[in-house]
């Protein structure tokens, strides 16, 4: 998500001095790759690199052939071939055993849906999206449909492009078949000219509601800054839910506990950290966003503090669900301190939305990255 950011806000700079450039984005993997289909990187003519489309390892040729395509204004498909033995070819030793492919594209200012004007619709607001990308391996050479369409709330915007006037249905019912899924997919059309179309899911970013302006929820402000996480901060004290102690905060609420969740509208991707060390405000927030069934709500302290919240609120008539309460917050990786703490509980996070059981990577069987 931070990689999306910085890309929209370096052809927001480009734009404004007219600077042309190409979008580079990896729309195919088979085998290991340092990034997945989705990963992005947007070239200037003058050759500004924002975003990545590997480790660092395809970023200069890359950037050749992506100042070759904002000369000619033609897209253009590239294969890298990381199984090959001899890597150096590339420059440095790869480390990887993939094919990738990338496909670059010219971006026309005047055009309000180039790739990255539908990338911007799609991040204006929390509403999830469909990005199409339309490309063929058949005919690598030529100039390729690329980034046309995006589907958002029932509403398309752009035009696909084919030779197959039949293709254009059956992606959009491919379409509404990943917008109930919400996950990205690749398929190809061998009745369309051999055509493959990458349906990238693009769901608005992580969002903390962070209940608490103490020192100790600094951290968690700087990192989820970091990460591209959107952050709303939540307290009753104005001396402390400042700007100036939380720059970074998309929003910040001071309210009493009995009206701190109003008004929030948490989707999917939203989910609370309680950090206040307030027992009793604490109690009243945790009441308040039941009905919500966010996907996970971290509660700060040991245990004990948890169960007496819950038993608090169950004497009180409130049945309290326990699936996606995590207290105490984190992995336990042996954090100490602000900082680690706010590691493991993030990491925690991404784990529970990414529906994934933490274990070193090394003990995993097969690919880091699952198959589209």
């Amino acid at each position: 998500m931070k990689d999306l950011q910085q890309i929209l806000q370096a052809y927001q700079n480009c734009k404004a001095r007219n600077q042309k450039a190409a979008l580079a984005t990896v729309v195919k993997v088979d085998g290991s790759a340092y990034r997945r289909p989705g990963a992005r990187m947007l070239v200037t003519e003058d050759g500004e690199l924002t975003g990545a489309i590997s480790g660092g390892c395809l970023e200069g040729d890359a950037l050749r052939k992506a100042q070759t395509v904002i000369f000619q204004q033609k897209s253009m498909l590239v294969t890298y071939d990381t199984t090959d033995e001899d890597d150096q070819k590339f420059g440095v030793g790869l480390g990887c055993n993939g094919i990738i492919q990338v496909l670059i594209e010219p971006l026309d200012f005047g055009d309000n849906s180039n790739p990255v004007e539908l990338l911007n619709i799609a991040l204006s607001d929390r509403i999830p999206s469909i990005l199409v990308t339309a490309f063929s391996l058949k005919n690598a050479r030529g100039e390729q449909i690329g980034t046309r369409v995006l589907s958002k709330d029932g509403t398309t915007f752009g035009k696909i492009e084919t030779l197959d006037p039949g293709l254009s249905e059956k992606i959009q019912l491919e379409i509404n078949d990943t917008t109930e899924n919400r996950s990205s997919s690749i398929k190809q059309y061998p009745d369309s000219e051999e055509i493959w179309v990458f349906y990238e899911a693009i769901n608005p970013p992580i969002r903390i509601l962070l209940f608490g302006a103490g020192n100790d929820t600094i951290p968690v402000a700087k990192l989820a800054s970091l990460l591209g996480w959107e952050l709303t901060l939540i307290d009753g004290r104005k001396n402390h839910a400042t700007t100036e102690r939380f720059p970074s905060a998309a929003k910040i609420i001071i309210e009493p506990a009995d009206r701190a969740v109003s008004g929030l509208n948490p989707d999917k991707n939203t989910v609370a950290l309680l950090m206040t060390h307030n027992f009793e405000y604490e109690a009243v927030v945790l009441k308040d966003l039941i009905p919500y069934s966010l996907p996970y709500i971290g509660i700060l302290g040991p245990k004990k503090k948890t169960d007496k919240l819950i038993a608090r609120l169950e004497s009180e008539g409130t049945k309290v669900p326990t699936d996606n309460i995590y207290a105490p917050i984190g992995l336990d990786i042996g954090a100490e301190g602000s900082e680690e703490i706010v590691l493991s509980a993030l990491a925690e996070i991404k784990a529970v939305l990414a529906k994934k059981n933490p274990d070193f990577l090394k003990n995993k069987l097969g690919p880091i990255h699952e198959e589209r």
